[in-house]
């Protein structure tokens, strides 16, 4: 089958499943899907009373760019507001998905020149939070305090250290450069109104926050930096549209990610153009947290490489989205992926324009793979392992005073190993531990790297040598995540999703930065989410290591991309 084209510039080339997907497609019409979804019917994700309520709770995404759309005089006061006080940049404080639908719209759309620049902070590391403090002028910057249960711990950090720089430069006044985005009755609205905000933006609760982007979350950010809201509803609300015509595209793209995943193709792989690269990240939070879980899941994998088809096991498909005319080497490549029998899902938008449907798009998308694969893709049950595991910790610095001692298993210069009793992880040195881990990965497993570290181009560069070595020697799909953003994302397959992933978790030392009012800093608390997270993995019985870097972080991460290639070849 050479491939099946879909209005809206959608193509499906998917071989041997063709029939299959058609087949579950023809159901998902027959069974009144996009409508009955449309109408918010809680019952397409089963008939269970809790997944019912779940759903119930949050399917206003569904009618939010509508929403939005008859309220747009909310932005101009905030726009207004931003002006008059000469704001020249504004900073997020958010996680998950209430930062990175801005950090989309940052990095797709150019800032026009008489419009704040946006700069988001959803890290933990010290060296982020340094960086954002010093680059932060209370004269001339608007914060946004992004959480929807106003009391995400670590915007919750961030905002502390945030109002006290503020306060210094404005004493009580402090609160009026900062703009609380949130649901109605949490911590984060009364903190508002004690520290007197300029303004609170109090979005409807039944959005769940990977749904969040066509709401406050993300059309107040876009209205700041020159983007207008009415642009994203409109061509949100087009999707919606075409969706309601037996489904149109995102139903058929829902439906063949679903398919693919229940046979065994649940390694969902990115291939975005250039200037839709941003995306990655926020399609993977969306997909991963919401399909993974009760032993289920489709793994979004984002900025591999793109690869020859014999780089490729069998659990691979692959979705093409480019803005205009996709590379002509990456066409090539996808024709030769398709006619090596891979599953290749591709389209394109005209225009930067189309954002708003391109997250519509992806969000129906979602909700009807998760129908078919059978889990409730608006739940999380296991991202509050990871926070319980967190809290855990910090309660023993609160009680002992230090950081609970962990000494490595074995070390190699700045390299340290920590393993679960469990793991079998041998060798003296990183090439061993290499070896060591990539015998540990079968065919079908996936390879994340977890770091716990600040992202610079060199690094992450790092990074890259390290997957791609690992995806060349033993062809498994290979994704990088940087804690703690990732816990509130890919975090939720990884515990819930299928047992198949190997990872690596990377720890490292940059000095720390004080959070106001707390017996510990920055450093502690990013410490204490990798110490939770790698001991809820141990506790799944999956395979998890830690190495920590010591000293020079460089070039400590470039001996492990050694030891990993030369490992690998």
């Amino acid at each position: 089958m050479s491939g099946t084209q879909l209005e809206q510039g959608a193509r499906l080339a998917l071989g041997e499943f063709a029939s299959a997907v058609e087949e579950r497609m023809q159901a998902l019409v027959r069974a009144r899907f996009a409508d009955r979804l449309l109408a918010r019917d809680d019952s397409l994700w089963g008939d269970d009373a809790a997944r019912r309520s779940v759903a119930r709770n949050r399917l206003g995404w569904v009618d939010s760019p509508a929403r939005m759309r008859r309220n747009l005089d909310t932005f101009a006061p905030l726009v207004e507001g931003a002006r008059s006080r000469g704001v020249r940049s504004v900073l997020l404080l958010g996680m998950g998905g209430s930062s990175l639908a801005p950090e989309v719209l940052m990095r797709t759309r150019a800032s026009r020149p008489e419009s704040p620049a946006l700069t988001v902070l959803d890290s933990t590391s010290p060296e982020a939070v340094r960086a954002a403090l010093a680059a932060y002028d209370p004269r001339t910057t608007l914060v946004l305090v992004a959480s929807k249960s106003g009391g995400t711990i670590e915007v919750s950090a961030f905002e502390r250290a945030c109002f006290a720089r503020a306060r210094e430069a404005f004493g009580d006044d402090a609160g009026q450069g900062f703009v609380a985005i949130t649901d109605g009755g949490t911590a984060l609205e009364q903190l508002a109104t004690e520290q007197r905000y300029a303004r609170t933006l109090t979005n409807v609760p039944d959005i769940g926050g990977r749904y969040s982007v066509l709401s406050y979350f993300g059309l107040a950010p876009a209205a700041l930096i020159g983007i207008a809201p009415a642009e994203l509803c409109d061509s949100a609300l087009a999707e919606r549209e075409a969706f309601r015509n037996e489904g149109g595209a995102a139903l058929a793209i829902g439906a063949a990610l679903g398919t693919l995943a229940l046979a065994g193709r649940d390694k969902l792989t990115l291939i975005l153009s250039p200037p839709l690269a941003a995306f990655g990240a926020w399609i993977e939070q969306l997909v991963a947290e919401s399909t993974g879980k009760d032993g289920r899941g489709i793994l979004p994998v984002d900025g591999e490489r793109l690869g020859a088809p014999e780089a490729y096991g069998a659990d691979r498909v692959f979705v093409g989205m480019s803005l205009g005319d996709p590379e002509p080497a990456t066409s090539s490549a996808l024709d030769a992926l398709q006619a090596a029998g891979h599953p290749v899902i591709r389209w394109q938008r005209r225009s930067i324009e189309q954002l708003g449907a391109e997250f519509m798009r992806w969000e129906l998308i979602t909700a009807v793979a998760g129908a078919v694969i059978g889990v409730d893709p608006f739940d999380e049950p296991n991202v509050a392992e990871a926070k319980a595991a967190t809290k855990a910790v910090l309660e023993q610095v609160r009680e002992r005073g230090s950081f609970p001692a962990n000494p490595p298993a074995a070390s190699d210069g700045a390299l340290e190993l920590h393993t679960a009793p469990t793991l079998a992880v041998e060798g003296g040195d990183a090439r061993a531990w290499a070896r060591s881990l990539l015998s540990l990965t079968r065919p079908g497993d996936y390879a994340a790297i977890l770091a716990f570290l600040q992202r610079t181009d060199a690094r992450h560069a790092a990074l890259d040598r390290i997957r791609h070595a690992w995806r060349g020697a033993v062809r498994v799909a290979t994704t990088i995540g940087y804690g703690p953003r990732y816990l509130h994302s890919t975090g939720q397959l990884h515990k819930g999703g299928p047992p198949t992933g190997v990872f690596l978790q990377l720890t490292v030392e940059d000095g720390d930065e004080p959070i106001p009012g707390e017996a510990y800093g920055f450093r502690t608390l990013r410490d204490a989410q990798a110490a939770g997270d790698l001991e809820v993995l141990a506790k799944h019985g999956l395979r998890a290591v830690r190495i920590h870097v010591r000293g020079d972080l460089e070039a400590g991460l470039a001996s492990l991309a050694e030891a990993f290639e030369a490992a690998a070849s």
